[in-house]
């Protein structure tokens, strides 16, 4: 079978292009040669959380690997069958097992049996999704295209020491649908987790605070709950806090996040998801900016035509539909709105034979 050549500097020539190129190329047994890998990036070639979502998918489907080291700028990837079971991958350090996850979610619904997977690494570290994001707005999401994911938080790992730890159970469905989010329906509810590790409880509630302030005119619910742990018996590594919002319409989610730093005010943190939530909100648009790139996996692999309006056309929103396109051969139409594009992607209904 002839190789599939992916330039890795493409568009926003980060590691996304890594994980979309390997995650389909697993779904659909086809070998891809990935060059300039993360060429734009400061650290280019693969670092730890690159390299695990390789041998992740590697093991999966027990493929032929060239170039999986740090460092690495190119990467040979021929996958055989992906396979269920349970597995264990660990990071090693604080690096995003959301991202990771990222990798893995194409060949989920395409397993032979039911999968456990543990990741071990970073839940809520910077340029990344938090896992309150992929368990509150990702998964409510993905699950419309009839992907059969639970996520269950064992323990939050922040930067720079990680030590988090998320267990991913899902069961094939052979197939995926396709799905119409263009009009997102009424707003029922404001909700979301405020937390803090080996920090003291009143950060969590301080975050909470800040947001509900921000968020008071809203007209509904808001409702934010808080994680906090007695630091002389808190179990993770630490310290660390953030907070994750999410707006539920009938018809679907979206959401905003903050992490804590140091030297960031607790307040200052509520306030800054709370301000992403409304300018999402105020959009129109009925799936946010980070999950308007997420799901162009599933919709290329779907059944006939995706449609779903998004806040804004990011850079690896684009990046990932000519990735994908190239890899499964989907096709897809942007067509810009008044303050939101619409995204129509027709899939190739890919089934397991």
């Amino acid at each position: 079978m002839k190789v599939i050549i992916i330039d890795g500097s493409f568009g926003e020539g980060g590691g996304q292009i890594l994980r979309t190129a390997i995650g389909l190329a697993t779904v659909l047994g086809k070998p891809v040669k990935v060059v300039n890998i993360r060429a734009k990036r400061r650290n280019p070639g693969l670092q730890p959380q690159h390299l695990m979502a390789v041998r992740a998918l590697a093991k999966l489907s027990n493929a032929r690997v060239e170039g999986d080291r740090i460092g690495s700028m190119e990467l040979i990837f021929e996958p055989g069958r992906p396979r269920g079971g349970s597995y264990v991958f660990d990071v090693g350090t604080a690096g995003s097992v959301t991202l990771v996850l990222q990798a893995l979610t194409p060949a989920l619904p395409f397993l032979d049996r039911d999968i456990m997977i543990e990741l071990r690494g970073g839940t809520d570290v910077p340029w990344s999704p938090p896992v309150d994001y992929i368990r509150f707005v990702f998964i409510p999401i993905v699950k419309k295209f009839g992907l059969n994911v639970e996520l269950e938080l064992i323990r939050r790992g922040h930067y720079p020491r990680g030590g988090g730890i998320i267990r991913i159970h899902a069961s094939p469905s052979t197939r995926l649908r396709a799905v119409e989010i263009v009009e997102r329906g009424g707003l029922r509810r404001i909700g979301g987790r405020s937390h803090c590790v080996k920090l003291p409880k009143h950060v969590a509630e301080r975050q909470a605070n800040a947001a509900k302030e921000i968020l008071k005119d809203i007209g509904v619910p808001v409702h934010i709950d808080l994680e906090f742990y007695d630091p002389r018996s808190d179990p993770h590594w630490g310290p660390g806090s953030g907070i994750v919002l999410y707006a539920e319409f009938s018809n679907s989610v979206i959401g905003a996040d903050a992490l804590g730093e140091k030297g960031k005010p607790a307040e200052a943190v509520g306030r800054e998801a709370a301000q992403k939530l409304l300018q999402e909100i105020e959009s129109g648009a009925a799936v946010d900016s980070h999950m308007g790139d997420m799901i162009v996996t599933l919709a290329c692999l779907a059944e006939n035509v995706t449609r779903y309006t998004t806040s804004k056309l990011t850079l690896h929103t684009e990046t990932v539909l000519r990735i994908a396109k190239e890899l499964t051969g989907c096709d897809y139409r942007i067509t810009p709105m008044q303050s939101m594009y619409l995204i129509e992607i027709k899939g190739i209904g890919f089934r397991v034979t």
